[in-house]
């Protein structure tokens, strides 16, 4: 998906229609972080796109500071404007976790939200989280958010029905853009959830736990194994 200037502006919209709950989500992780670091912390952000979660992260957090890192240009001055105003220390990169080269190797925690499902074969989704858990210091907390599930089966498409008739009911788009959209949706990588998890094992990271579901998307609290 090509994230452009118009894209990256209207991500804030589409987000929120897409996935319901995502800023309940993003409070979940808050309290998640908030609950296992110290008052100083420094926390990795894989995607941090436009800004949301650093931006959620940062709130009465004055003394953490954030790497950010995503491949588009376009989010990343958007990114960078939103969080201009913040007494953060906060550096954002443009790349992906195996192309760029970042400059500490000992995160505090790491997250990973609504990125994975964009990642195309399992060996370069194990690659990029065996890659974040290179970066993180050993039990460093980690949160997964992707989309899961298996495309075919009865729970899939049953969430894929509600997941439709969402759009149709609380948006002005046609059925014809929304089957459009849903074709793009079903071309991204999905995983069954214990397929995750496996990753999660094999990248090296312990104690999965499921905390988060909304229809086609799920996210996971672990820990970078000691």
């Amino acid at each position: 998906m090509e994230f452009n200037n118009t894209l990256a502006n209207e991500y804030e919209k589409g987000i929120r229609r897409t996935l319901p709950s995502y800023d309940a989500m993003l409070r979940l992780t808050q309290t998640f972080y908030q609950s296992t670091l110290p008052e100083k912390a420094e926390l990795l952000v894989v995607g941090s796109g436009s800004g949301n979660e650093i931006l959620q992260l940062a709130e009465h957090k004055p003394t953490w500071s954030f790497v950010g890192i995503d491949p588009s240009e376009a989010m990343l001055h958007v990114a960078e404007e939103r969080l201009k105003s913040l007494p953060n220390q906060i550096s954002l990169y443009q790349g992906t976790m195996l192309d760029t080269k970042l400059p500490s190797g000992e995160f505090d925690a790491a997250s990973c939200i609504l990125v994975l499902h964009f990642i195309n074969g399992t060996q370069e989704k194990l690659a990029t989280l065996k890659e974040i858990a290179n970066n993180l210091k050993p039990g460093a907390p980690f949160v997964l958010v992707s989309k899961y599930g298996q495309p075919g089966s009865l729970e899939t498409e049953l969430q894929f029905d509600l997941w439709r008739a969402y759009w149709l009911q609380h948006t002005k788009l046609s059925p014809l853009e929304v089957a459009d959209m849903e074709k793009s949706i079903r071309s991204l990588s999905f995983m069954p959830e214990e397929d995750i998890l496996t990753l999660l094992q094999e990248a090296g990271f312990t104690r999965p736990s499921r905390f988060f579901a909304t229809t086609l998307f799920g996210g996971w609290i672990c820990y970078k194994e000691v």
